[in-house]
């Protein structure tokens, strides 16, 4: 895909595996790259995206439902992989990648005509990274696997146009779901994953005129649905006509463009 509009558009969000596709211009490019090589093709071939276009792929943390086919796409289409020294470091089964670009949390780099903003976020991985993308007067938000939305996390964040915003679980399905006490204590701790409630209220904090459009990733498949997820953040729209999506685990989302 190979145009001026600035696009987004989920393949997989959720703790089985998560990946981003954005393009812009002559830059398509993938933002984890969590399922299989297999998978992430056969995704991107159901969404009418040639794997062959893509340009780069960015890695926001080591978690395997981030990382798990970066490597085999990078050797596979001559992918350079853009990922923090630590992150690479605690990464086990990347493989060996010919073209690896190191960035730093709080650092702007360029990926072609996009400027990436890379910042830190609260979560139990080595260096995790939250990001803004900012092209052509457009800014996309994105902001996953966190526990919770810091000041520095609603700086960066102000002021785009599209968020792309965890709302992992809904607390009291998660307290009355099967998972160990100590599971669900690192899912509601600070360097966990971020609620639906704390979303709405991220969200409402973050709303502006700008705003058109808001993304719900990373939805536990265990303990939240995306009904209970839509339906409370939901709630901190206020009937506007910002545009509310639930990216899914088990198929693609659909485009957005700016």
């Amino acid at each position: 895909m190979k145009n001026n509009s600035f696009c987004i558009c989920p393949l997989a969000s959720g703790s089985k595996g998560n990946s981003l596709f954005v393009s812009c211009g002559n830059q398509s490019f993938l933002i984890d790259a969590g399922l299989s090589g297999v998978e992430t093709e056969r995704r991107l071939n159901t969404v009418n995206i040639d794997p062959e276009s893509l340009t780069a792929i960015l890695i926001t943390h080591e978690h395997s439902d981030h990382v798990k086919g970066a490597g085999i796409l990078s050797r596979r289409f001559k992918l350079p992989v853009y990922i923090t020294q630590k992150t690479y470091q605690a990464c086990s089964g990347l493989g060996k990648i010919e073209d690896l670009i190191f960035f730093e949390c709080g650092v702007p780099f360029k990926l072609d005509q996009i400027l990436v903003r890379p910042f830190s976020i609260s979560h139990d991985a080595k260096d995790p990274a939250g990001l803004t993308l900012e092209y052509n007067g457009h800014k996309i938000g994105i902001a996953t696997d966190l526990g919770i939305a810091t000041s520095l996390v609603k700086e960066h964040l102000k002021d785009s146009d599209i968020l792309y915003l965890e709302s992992n679980h809904d607390p009291d399905m998660l307290i009355n779901g099967s998972y160990p006490w100590s599971l669900k204590q690192r899912i509601k701790g600070r360097t966990g994953h971020l609620s639906n409630m704390d979303a709405k209220m991220l969200v409402s904090e973050l709303k502006t005129e700008r705003l058109k459009h808001v993304i719900l990733a990373h939805l536990s498949e265990e303990n939240n649905c995306p009904q209970k997820a839509a339906k409370e953040v939901s709630l901190s729209l206020n009937a506007s006509t910002i545009a509310l999506h639930v990216a899914k685990p088990d198929q693609p989302g659909q485009f957005i463009k700016l």
